[in-house]
């Protein structure tokens, strides 16, 4: 079977945050890694769980659809990446009539999963 990926866009986190969730998981088994994500205290982790929870569907119908065997349980991360999104910019009122800039940043998910041979 192929690679399958799942992207995510524009999720309202920065991607700083989400990559110290992500390095947890990268290259565990699909199981593995949603068992360390259901109890991660950050919110990035639900929505990784989310995008790789998509990814294993994806999977699953990409095998469905060619008439190919799939085992879930032997699917892996193999690439997992968070990317910046588009800046939300607003504007805070500050001294003497000015305005401070905020950066409201967003990621972008991409998880690419795929069978590992035998465990």
């Amino acid at each position: 079977m192929a690679d399958v990926r799942a992207f995510q866009r524009t999720t309202r986190q920065s991607p700083y945050k989400m990559r110290l969730v992500i390095d947890q998981v990268r290259g565990k088994y699909v199981n593995e890694a949603l068992a360390l994500l259901a109890f991660s205290k950050k919110h990035a982790a639900k929505q990784i769980a989310k995008t790789l929870k998509s990814a294993v569907a994806n999977a699953e119908f990409k095998a469905r659809e060619a008439n190919e065997s799939l085992d879930p349980d032997r699917l892996y991360i193999k690439l997992a990446i968070i990317n910046e999104g588009p800046k939300l910019k607003r504007f805070m009122p500050a001294a003497m009539g000015r305005g401070t800039p905020i950066f409201k940043r967003t990621s972008h998910v991409e998880i690419v999963v795929a069978e590992k041979e035998g465990r």
